[in-house]
Order: structure tokens, then sequence, then C-alpha cells
């Protein structure tokens, strides 16, 4: 297992984590809710910049790996689960939009993966719609963990709620272009079984 930098900002992401979650478990003695709510938000800020970060270093200093390759989407899709099951509990999040999310991430993840076994996985390679899908949920979900007036005048929790519906609509549409763009490949491989 190479390690650097970048796979160190990958490990501190995964590690970030369970302190997202965890904040919300902690006394009311010692945070207040509020406190509560801007404490995970502020881990879930920092643990998306690494995202950003880790892999423009990665690339930037020819450090990447195979790696760092499987480990980061790894520390992505955990990330955002987490956040998600928390807010699910925090009835912050429908249990259904979480479920269409979290089930989109573990579909198209086995879809690379046997994409990539098949020595296909360019096909199924990142699009801007899997991007802008991010974008939206990544934006929500620290709106959501906050979910307070910002700055007086941002509703996150109206905000985060609405562009979490749209990354999960973006969620759906961006899986079935990922299934239709690997569907020929996946037919002519279990035709071949046959």
């Amino acid at each position: 297992m190479p390690f650097n930098f970048p796979i160190l900002l990958t490990w501190l992401r995964v590690a970030l984590i369970p302190l997202v979650v965890g904040v919300f478990y902690l006394p009311d003695l010692w945070l207040s809710p509020f406190e509560k709510g801007l404490a995970s938000t502020a881990i879930f800020i920092v643990a998306a910049i690494t995202d950003w970060f880790d892999g423009f270093l990665a690339r930037r200093w020819d450090q990447t790996s195979s790696f760092g390759a499987f480990l980061d989407p790894v520390a992505d899709k955990l990330m955002v689960a987490g956040a998600l099951l928390v807010l699910v509990q925090l009835d912050r999040v429908n249990a259904v939009i979480a479920f269409v999310i979290i089930g989109r991430e573990i579909t198209i993840s086995a879809l690379r993966e046997w994409m990539a076994q098949i020595g296909a996985s360019k096909s199924v390679a990142v699009s801007s719609l899997g991007k802008i899908k991010t974008a939206a949920q990544m934006t929500a979900i620290p709106m959501l963990l906050y979910y307070d007036i910002l700055f007086g005048m941002i509703d996150t929790k109206m905000l985060g709620s609405w562009l979490l519906l749209i990354a999960a609509i973006l969620t759906v549409w961006s899986m079935f272009y990922y299934l239709r763009k690997a569907w020929p490949l996946i037919k002519e491989t279990t035709d071949k079984m046959k």
C-alpha cells in the first residue's frame, strides 16, 4: 500500500466521518443543539475540502496510485452515507431520498467494479452530470447539518432540502445514464456467458 500526502488526506477524510456523526451524540451539557449542528457542518466541510485537495495534489505531484483511486471514492461514499443516516435519524432528510442516494452509489460502484474487470472502465467514467449531482449533494448536506438561519437570511433547512431533492433526482438520472452507457457491454458479456 503506497503512502503519500494525498493518501494521508483521504485517510483523514475517513477519520472525520465518525466525528460528523458522533457530534450529535454528545450530551447537551457539552454542546447545545445549535453548536452540534455547527461543529458537524464544519467537520463535514473540512472533509469535503480534503476530497478536492487530495485528488488535486495527487495529480499535481504525480502521486496517483491504484490504491488512492480505490480509497478516494470509498471515503466519499462513506462520508455521504454517514451524514445522510444521521440526517434521517434527526428527521431532517426523508429516508426514501437517503435510500435513493445511497442505493445509487452502491449500484454505480458495483457497475464500475464489474466494468473494470472486463476492461471497460472508461465507459462508466465520471460524467458532468455526476459532478453536478455531487456538487448539489455536497452543498445540501452541510446545510442540513447546520439546520438554522445562516447570516440572518439564508434558510439552510429549506435550501438544503431543495438541493438534496435536486441531488436525488440527478442521482437517479445519472444512474440511468451510466447504466445505458454500460448496457451494450453488459448484454455482450452476458450473451457470451450463455
